[in-house]
Parts: structure tokens; C-alpha cells; sequence
């Protein structure tokens, strides 16, 4: 469904008007397409403290430049405070931010770079912590569908994936967030950074509508052979999605005691990327909620998750190198005023990924990320009363709801052969949804 009020605000009146009532302003985000797959303009690079990452390489590989159609106004900012260590260094990051961000372009981008927070010195950990606040805040201020986010890195070639993606159109839905990378061991270089799936097999479940079959879709773009899995009774959509994309259809209910199996018997020559994405919703408040509501959600979106995965990676299904990428929500970060079904099940993928990603890296060489979606534009969510609908909408940071390819993009990159140093996360796509955190 169009959001009309989105709209109403890139014309004259509409801005007028809601500049007079004071009433949210978003702008149409810039999203990645075939003919604009990345900013032009300049990347502005500043440091807060003295700083030894060796960023200026991976930076100069993000597509972004001196110049373009942007005239003075950078699409980007990296703000490098990664060796910021006590109050001074602090006072730094306001020196350099202060004079440039309201400079950036509509749709821009800032990126903070901080490092990891050392629990010998509390000094340190405090102020790098303070980044943190910092970020979000900013990201709620900053307006005209600009984002902010803020990545804890060690070392700049284990987040080029991770900048690659911020600094790009793939983003747009994607504010406020922290995101720890690791390590370089983990990381590799993929021999195309515009196909960094070329070669690997991926699993989508839940693909025949809606975001699954917008995940389907994106991996596809980046190079992955993708095998859609949806339950049969939507076998006629799914098997369009799956030749639509040159792929696979495998019509098969998740909650079968024997899925495990049967997704291993048409793979078998392994798999590279298994994306979570099948789940339900059975809203009704507690005290009104019958036992099968309550059973039917967590089956679907945990329970079936729990078991496949625990038997794709004991089976040995999941090729070193692999990624598992589980959809939670924000309703299972914030919560839900009748939904204690889908919000327990989807703090439950966020225990999941929590647990198993520590563990999965050293014994499977697999990582385990999750996408946490706000309010997604769909079919579902059309079907919401007005007035929560907009609301929905407008309880963010970008002022709008978001779309399936933006949870789609963020999957693309938790999955990209680039993004290994990159684990345990859990990353919302909700445009900084001013519930949570």
C-alpha cells in the first residue's frame, strides 16, 4: 500500500504544512538499483585521537569520490575514533562531527568507527562506550533520510564488507545501529565485490511472497544458486519465485519432524548460506490467546529453526565458510502489546544467534547473524487499522515504513563471502525504530 502522507510531504503544501504543525518530514530514500549502485560524491575521512587503522585503502574501494552531483555536500562521513581512550579524545569527536554533519547530502551516510571496549581500563571502555549514546542520538537528530551507525573494528579489512554495505544505497533502512566485526582471519576477499555469492548455494525459507522471496531475489543478484522453500500449499507462487531466478523450489512444511532431512536430500552437494525466514503471526492478547496460537507461532518461527539448524550443522550440510541468517524482529527486542507469541519466538532467534555464533565460528567455520526487522511494507502489514499502520510508519527516525528488499540487502551482506569477520549480530532494520534500542 502507498504511504500517501510520505507523498503529500515532497510537495509544496505538504511541506509547508507540516512544517507548520510540526509533523514528521521524511524524504523518499535512495536505495540501491542496476542504474545507481552507489553514492557519488565525496567521502569526507576525519580521525578523533591518533588513530593507526589503515582505513584510507578500504575507503578509496567503496565507489565513493572527490566530486560528483552532490557539489559541496559529502555523501559520507567516517568519523575514525577508534583510538579515542579518555574525556579529551572524547571532546574530539564533537570538534570533528560538529562542523560537518549538517553538511552531508539527503540520504547520506555517517559512519563512526570505534574499537572494542577493553575491560582492563576503564577509562577507555567508558568513553568508547559513550559512542554508543553518542551514535544513536544522532542518528534521531540527524534527519533528511540520512543514517548513522556505528561499527567496533580492529582491524579496516575485516569491515570492508560491513563499510562496503553502510556506505552504500543497500542501507537505507538501516540507522542507529551497533555493529562489532571481528578479526582479519575471519575475513576474506571476494573475487567480485559485486557478486560476492558467485559459486555458492543458498537456502530461503518462507520464499514464495513477500521478504523471503525479496532475499531470494538479492541473493540471486549477487551470484548464489538460491533453492526456495515454502510450505505447499504455496507451491504455484513459489515455484515462480524459484524460476523467475533460475533456482530451485523445494515445497516443504519447516515444522516437519523430518525437514532436517528432507532439506539435506536435496542438497546434496551442501550448502553455503541458510537464511531463517518462514514465520507466522497469531496476534491476540495473552488473556485471550488459546493454546494453539501460542504453539503454532513458536513452532514455526523457533522451534523449526532450533531443529533444522541443529541438523543441517550435525550433518555436516553447511559448507565451511557458510552463513546462517535468522529473521528476529523488534517485537522481539521491545515487545508487543498482543503478541507475547511471535515476541517470544523472536527473542528466541536472538538467544539462538547469541549462543551458537561463538560456537559455530570454531567448530563449523560457520557465522550465525540475525536481521531484525521494524515495520516492513507488505501485505500483512497493509492489512493493519490506519491509525497503528501510520503509526508504525512514523516511529522512527526515517519517518517511514520500510520495504522487503531493505531486510533483503542486510541479509545479502550478513551473508556475502566478505562478511566472515562479522558474527553474533543482531541488526535491526526498523529506520531506527524509537522503540528498543
Amino acid at each position: 500500500m502507498a504511504d500517501r502522507y510520505l507523498s503529500f510531504t515532497g510537495t509544496a503544501p505538504g511541506r509547508f504544512l507540516t512544517r507548520r504543525l510540526g509533523l514528521p518530514q521524511p524524504v523518499p530514500l535512495r536505495r540501491w538499483s542496476a542504474e545507481q549502485q552507489s553514492f557519488t560524491g565525496e567521502l569526507l575521512h576525519l580521525t578523533a585521537g591518533k588513530s593507526d587503522l589503515d582505513l584510507a585503502p578500504v575507503l578509496a574501494r567503496t565507489g565513493l569520490s572527490s566530486g560528483g552531483d552532490s557539489g559541496d555536500r559529502p555523501a559520507a562521513v567516517v568519523l575514525d575514533a577508534t583510538s579515542v581512550r579518555d574525556i579529551d579524545d572524547l571532546a574530539e569527536v564533537h570538534a570533528a562531527l560538529h562542523p560537518a554533519v549538517r553538511s552531508v547530502a539527503a540520504s547520506g551516510r555517517v559512519v563512526v568507527l570505534g574499537a572494542p571496549l577493553d575491560p582492563a581500563d576503564h577509562q577507555q571502555a567508558s568513553v568508547q562506550q559513550a559512542l554508543e549514546g553518542f551514535t544513536r542520538s544522532l542518528g534521531k537528530e540527524i534527519g533528511r533520510g540520512r543514517t548513522v551507525n556505528l561499527v567496533r573494528v580492529v582491524d579496516a579489512g575485516a569491515a570492508e564488507s560491513t563499510l562496503r554495505f553502510l556506505l552504500s544505497p543497500k542501507s537505507a533502512y538501516v540507522s542507529g545501529q551497533v555493529i562489532e566485526v571481528g578479526d582479519t582471519d575471519r575475513a576474506s576477499v571476494p573475487e567480485d565485490w559485486e557478486r560476492p555469492l558467485a559459486g555458492r548455494t543458498a537456502l530461503v525459507t518462507g520464499a514464495a511472497r513477500g521478504i523471503g522471496e525479496a532475499v531470494a531475489e538479492t541473493l540471486a543478484r549477487d551470484g548464489a544458486r538460491v533453492v526456495c522453500l515454502d510450505v505447499p500449499a504455496a507451491g504455484g507462487d513459489l515455484s515462480q519465485v524459484a524460476g523467475r531466478l533460475k533456482g530451485e523450489a523445494l515445497p516443504l512444511d519447516i515444522t516437519a519432524e523430518d525437514a532436517g532431512a528432507r532439506m539435506a536430500a536435496a542438497l546434496p552437494d551442501g550448502l553455503d548460506v541458510l537464511v531463517h525466514n518462514a514465520g507466522i503471526t497469531r496476534d491476540r492478547r495473552l488473556a485471550n490467546m488459546p493454546a494453539e496460537r501460542w504453539s503454532s507461532v513458536i513452532e514455526v518461527n523457533l522451534a523449526s529453526v532450533l531443529r533444522t539448524t541443529d541438523a543441517l550443522l550435525s550433518d555436516g550440510l553447511l559448507r565451511a565458510g557458510g552463513r546462517i541468517v535468522a529473521t528476529a524482529s523488534i517485537a522481539g527486542i521491545a515487545g508487543n502489546a498482543g503478541q507475547t507469541n511471535y515476541a517470544a519466538s523472536k527473542a528466541g532467534i536472538v538467544g539462538l544467534v547469541r549462543s551458537l555464533a561463538p560456537r559455530a565460528l570454531p567448530e563449523y567455520g560457520v557465522t550465525v547473524n540475525a536481521v531484525a526487522p521494524g515495520f516492513i511494507e507488505t501485505k500483512m502489514t497493509a492489512a493493519v487499522p490506519l491509525f497503528i499502520r501510520e503509526a508504525g510508519r512514523r516511529m522512527n527516525s526515517l519517518g517511514q515504513g520500510g520495504l522487503p528488499v531493505d531486510v533483503a540487502e542486510t541479509t545479502a551482506w550478513l551473508a556475502s563471502s566478505g562478511s566472515g569477520a562479522v558474527n553474533g549480530q543482531v541488526v535491526r532494520v526498523c529506520g531506527q525504530s524509537l522503540l528498543g534500542v
